[in-house]
């Protein structure tokens, strides 16, 4: 059994930085094809950052470019999300998500808000 369990979500003010973890379980053995998702009430739950399954190369949506890191660590089984520059736009649940043999897996999202 999958399981993704997201950490480091909170309030911090604009300019502000947070490092998001997600921790996996199960038939996950490596954080090579996993991404971040967000979500804010009525809108649709949008890509953040991904690593491709080959571990090779990240992608981001451009409103973090330059400013959100994604990262692993496979002897840990944690995912992370380095996200620096903080504004109030990115205030929202952030989801980890991995796709296994054609099964979505998400965590269960945590919240940040950025804040003054």
């Amino acid at each position: 059994q999958v399981q993704l369990v997201e950490s480091g979500g909170g309030l911090v003010q604009p300019g502000g930085s947070l490092r998001l973890s997600c921790a996996f379980s199960g038939f996950i053995f490596s954080y090579f094809g996993m991404s971040w998702y967000r979500q804010v009430p009525g809108k649709e739950r949008e890509l953040v950052a991904g690593i491709a399954s080959s571990g090779g190369s990240t992608n981001y949506a451009d409103s973090v470019k330059g400013r959100f890191t994604i990262s692993g660590d496979n002897a840990k089984k944690t995912v992370y999300l380095q996200m620096n520059s903080l504004k109030s736009e990115d205030t929202a649940v952030y989801y980890c998500y991995a796709k296994r043999n054609g099964v979505e897996h998400w965590g269960q999202g945590t919240q940040v808000t950025v804040s003054s």
